[in-house]
């Protein structure tokens, strides 16, 4: 009878107690206290991930750099251990629409003017000061929006001057690292530039495999090295491996995160 009555006291204790939310690095995961009281405590550096919506071959989804903005973002803010990651930007400049380039000339692909981008950035810069983040960090996982990304940071950081309160920061370590040392790492695994490639070659196959593998068709990679720009791609993919990818994937966590830690320390009053 000790026993019945333990186990009652046990399951009746456990249907009472408070249900405890492991505190996620994402804002959309949180509800608007617990992010309040996340900033009020000190976590006061907001990534902004930033992806778009482009056709990356035959063998890759058309929100590539959406998955791996978000992904590799939490990472980040996982490892500084202050930060919190907004909602992923997936609407960029991609090029013209009518007639279309770029990108543009492949179906599925969503392309902005380079103008609305800029607002949509600045917007979301003003609100996240506006809710008391002192940092502003944007990662773009796409080479085609870099200046415009500065050109906003510049612009709020002018018009805050002497406001110590919030900064905003384009970080270009974390892109540089795809093409700098990422890129090295696989030269120095024996991949030539012409397979390692520029979009949806060897690199940024690898990249996607590591962050998430359903992102890439593998049935499609033997016959890759028979397609070329005309299917989107520049490189050869074929050899893409997650294991390749990681080399990427740790170059821009570690470079991001030493990027963010030396741009978000304050001077000494």
């Amino acid at each position: 009878m000790t026993a019945w009555l333990t186990m009652i006291f046990i399951a009746a204790f456990t249907l009472a107690a408070p249900v405890v939310h492991a505190q996620s690095v994402q804002l959309e995961q949180l509800t608007w206290t617990e992010l309040r009281d996340r900033i009020a405590a000190g976590s006061t550096t907001v990534l902004v991930p930033i992806g778009g919506t482009e056709q990356s071959g035959p063998h890759m989804v058309l929100g590539k750099h959406n998955v791996r903005a978000r992904v590799l973002a939490a990472q980040i803010a996982s490892r500084l251990g202050n930060a919190t990651v907004a909602p992923v930007i997936s609407y960029v400049p991609e090029g013209s629409i009518t007639p279309p380039t770029s990108h543009m000339r492949f179906t599925g692909t969503i392309s902005i003017p380079e103008a609305t981008f800029e607002s949509l950035l600045e917007a979301t810069a003003r609100s996240f000061k506006q809710h008391g983040f002192r940092d502003v960090v944007f990662l773009g996982d796409h080479g085609g929006y870099q200046r415009a990304e500065q050109r906003v940071a510049d612009h709020l950081n002018r018009e805050w001057h002497g406001d110590d309160r919030c900064r905003v920061h384009a970080l270009a370590a974390y892109y540089d690292a795809t093409q700098g040392a990422y890129v090295n790492a696989l030269r120095q695994k024996g991949h030539a530039d012409a397979e390692i490639g520029h979009h949806a070659g060897l690199a940024d196959t690898a990249l996607s495999l590591a962050v998430d593998k359903s992102m890439v068709r593998t049935e499609r990679l033997a016959n890759a090295a028979r397609r070329g720009a005309a299917d989107g791609i520049d490189g050869d993919p074929a050899g893409a491996t997650a294991a390749l990818g990681q080399l990427g994937v740790n170059a821009i966590v570690e470079a991001s995160v030493a990027a963010i830690q030396s741009a978000t320390v304050r001077p000494r009053r």
